[in-house]
């Protein structure tokens, strides 16, 4: 969608405000389905957790789309969004026996991984597939906190305890349909992909009942002009020939599933921002805008780059600004970045911020969270209010400190 487009936006409803373009969506899911079109049976997961909002979930529901959720919330959102159970995968971390239950009983599919909880449900709950998440000791991604197959990772069960998984399964006569693995986010070398793929293989040879291999996602999208990015149509290239080979040694026609987040929602989404005010330092000109890591913490909590547009002012010279929110602690969305002259009142677009944004936003200095729009048919659609002071207190409890009044004893 155009700048002019999104000033018009920052206009009608506010700031900050979040704004996701449909057609990018739709652009991007069909990217993928494209670089695997020669799989027989191929099943796209959207992550929840990437951007939950429920006409995000239709829309990708209207696209053919399966969910992969991450909590028993997420599982009814899904519910909630006219998602059927057989249309949800359930992959926690670190969850309860009970959480996991509670989502089998609403009929989901089932990926778990952690031996203690795999050994109890089936003790408890043999007829009930479970796929189980691998971890191969594969380390792909950017920032640590985003790359979750290397042996050190809280996520999936070691390749090492195949053993202990096939002593599990047997004793427990459990049904594994599934094999999974999840390397981490922002893939930048596909044949690494490839090779954790292969360990995805070795370990599906052990299972003789799947129905399918989730290979996870965490491709990577470019944050900026230049930017690397997973090449995803030499992706689907290769693992297709693989996948194929593998379903003609196995014996069946498995399903090659992802479970996309980012790759599908990042680049749609626009943070639009007022600047609150222009101040000068002794080294430093800052531009203060009227949010801060209360509705976008990406950049203070892992790194991540968004490039930062001045769309109200888009022929003025460029200048340097380390760009700040307005939270009480420091909030550095950008440091020394050359943006088109900022004055007082411009807007600020931050770009790429479909996935990870508002999903993590919160209330922090009391602050409320942004509305969110969908750019849909050439028109602004709210898909969530902005919240009021209200919503703040909604589900604080108040004590009553007043004084007691002293009861008089009579004598």
């Amino acid at each position: 969608m155009l700048d002019s487009q999104l000033l018009k936006i920052a206009e009608d409803f506010g700031s900050p405000v979040y704004v996701y373009d449909a057609e990018k969506i739709e652009f991007q899911y069909h990217r993928l389905t494209n670089a695997f079109k020669n799989v027989k049976k191929l099943k796209l997961n959207y992550a929840v957790k990437a951007l939950s909002n429920i006409s995000i979930l239709k829309l990708f529901k209207s696209l053919g789309s399966g969910i992969d959720t991450v909590s028993i919330q997420e599982v009814q959102l899904g519910l909630a969004a006219g998602f059927s159970p057989d249309q949800i995968i359930f992959t926690p971390n670190g969850v309860s026996l009970l959480e996991i239950e509670q989502a089998a009983k609403l009929g989901v599919k089932i990926n778990i991984d952690n031996l203690s909880i795999l050994e109890q449900f089936g003790t408890k709950h043999p007829n009930i597939p479970v796929c189980i998440r691998i971890n191969p000791h594969v380390m792909a991604g950017g920032n640590a906190n985003i790359s979750v197959g290397h042996i050190d990772s809280k996520f999936g069960i070691s390749i090492h305890q195949i053993p202990h998984i096939l002593r599990i399964v047997e004793n427990t006569k459990m049904h594994i349909n599934g094999i999974h693995m999840h390397t981490g986010s922002d893939i930048l070398d596909i044949e690494v992909f490839l090779y954790a793929s292969e360990i995805l293989f070795e370990t599906a040879k052990q299972f003789k009942g799947l129905d399918f291999i989730d290979f996870g996602s965490g491709f990577k999208v470019p944050y900026k002009a230049g930017d690397i990015e997973t090449n995803i149509e030499e992706l689907g290239e290769k693992l297709t020939a693989r996948f194929n080979e593998f379903c003609k040694e196995y014996g069946k026609d498995l399903t090659l599933a992802f479970e996309p987040g980012k790759f599908l929602v990042s680049e749609s989404g626009s943070f639009l921002t007022h600047v609150n005010a222009v101040k000068q330092t002794t080294s430093t000109v800052f531009a203060q805008v009227d949010s801060g890591f209360n509705h976008l913490i990406r950049p203070m909590l892992y790194g991540s780059h968004h490039d930062i547009v001045n769309i109200s002012n888009p022929n003025g010279r460029e200048r340097f600004y380390t760009v700040v929110g307005y939270i009480c602690e420091t909030d550095t969305f950008g440091n020394n970045r050359r943006i088109n002259e900022i004055t007082e009142g411009d807007v600020l677009c931050f770009r790429n911020a479909g996935a990870y944004c508002f999903s993590m936003a919160s209330n922090y200095n009391s602050r409320f969270k942004p509305a969110e729009v969908l750019w849909h048919n050439n028109e602004a659609k709210l898909i969530r209010k902005r919240e009021t002071f209200e919503d703040i207190l909604k589900n604080q409890v108040e004590v009553d400190f007043s004084p007691k009044k002293k009861v008089a004893v009579s004598k």
